[in-house]
């Protein structure tokens, strides 16, 4: 294991944090397409309609073909999501990270360094419209490197983002992640955040919608003494 530590972001790391996050964010693809292999209407369709064409043409190889074919879009489709919300990333916030989150009060960025080399990222940013009489820091962009995970560096990029949370007067501090991430909802409840409620992604059509987790850590919760 590495040594590593926690500092904010500095305009040297931007190439290799782009990298970080694009290949952490698409590495999410294989998962979400076997979340969506687990779909009643995705093995629906997958047996119906290779069935239908070997009914109608009589042809294994068809009814083969079919079924691979509708296998590959299934892929491409969840490609296609982690890519588009990639592009989205990179036109907004990450395209000058300075100005998002290190010029603007209440925000910050902060990296893993792991001998000189970024292996993890973190962001937070104010919550525009918080419920009345709560102040709120949002998590964004949490990200470790795949040769350093399990070292603990996510651990340490959040406990620095909480640190920062009650350092700023903050009441509370909320994410958004997604259930085709289950080892990332263990980790955050496993450091008290708790789970809000759950709902469509805005980017994925119904029926083939993703479901969104809402997590929040209150900062006068017990779990505050861990850290």
């Amino acid at each position: 294991m590495a040594p590593f530590h926690i500092r904010k972001y500095q305009e040297g790391d931007h190439k290799r944090v782009l990298e970080l996050f694009v290949s952490g964010m698409e590495g999410n693809i294989p998962a979400t397409f076997h979340h969506m292999l687990t779909w009643l209407q995705t093995r629906l369709f997958l047996v119906g309609v290779p069935l239908a064409m070997l009914l109608v043409s009589g042809s294994w190889l068809l009814a083969v073909v079919c079924c691979s074919t509708l296998l590959l879009l299934l892929w491409l489709y969840a490609r296609y999501l982690w890519k588009t919300h990639v592009a989205k990333c990179l036109h907004a916030d990450m395209a000058d990270i300075t100005e998002h989150y290190l010029r603007r009060p209440g925000s910050c960025f902060w990296v893993a360094d792991c001998g000189g080399q970024v292996g993890g990222i973190v962001a937070a940013q104010p919550v525009k419209t918080p419920p009345l009489g709560k102040k709120q820091l949002e998590l964004f962009r949490l990200t470790v490197a795949l040769e350093h995970r399990g070292e603990g560096i996510a651990k340490a990029l959040i406990r620095t983002l909480l640190q920062f949370a009650r350092d700023q007067g903050y009441h509370e501090v909320v994410l958004e992640t997604s259930v085709v991430l289950p080892g990332a909802l263990a980790l955050y409840k496993n450091l008290g955040f708790q789970k809000i409620h759950e709902c469509d992604a805005d980017s994925t059509p119904w029926p083939m919608a993703i479901r969104s987790v809402h997590l929040m850590y209150h900062i006068s919760s017990p779990q505050e003494s861990r850290f």
